[in-house]
């Protein structure tokens, strides 16, 4: 009988947990695509486009490359890590801000996402 007990106050602990983490997650994600929506519309860009797949993408590498086709080259193995990368640091250029903010936007993206959105960056297209 303990153990029963014992069993299902673990089940509803862990339970409690997750919906928790469920919630905070859910919160952060909302966050992000509301600032996701922010820096696409301060580009031209409509701001609904941030929520579709694969159309969110090619808007994100025609604001940083100025040729959206180049999101393409995501579906190459290994190559697609080098073109995140290159598209972080292409995307800080062409808001007007530095290496350091496409090291930001790599290593900590939500935040920075936020700072895009919210902050006084302005676009000023492709370098």
């Amino acid at each position: 009988m303990n153990a029963i007990n014992f069993d299902a106050a673990v089940i509803a602990a862990l339970s409690t947990f997750f919906v928790a983490y469920f919630i905070v997650a859910l919160a952060i994600c909302v966050v992000v695509y509301v600032a996701m929506w922010k820096v696409f519309e301060k580009a031209g860009k409509p701001g609904w486009a941030c929520l579709i797949p694969f159309y969110n993408m090619y808007c994100l590498f025609d604001m940083a490359f100025g040729n959206g086709l180049f999101f393409l080259l995501l579906f190459v193995p290994c190559a697609n890590i080098v073109f995140i990368i290159m598209l972080y640091f292409k995307l800080a250029s062409a808001f007007g801000q530095g290496v350091g903010f496409g090291f930001g936007l790599l290593f900590l993206s939500p935040i920075f996402m936020l700072i895009l959105g919210f902050g006084k960056a302005e676009y000023i297209g492709p370098q």
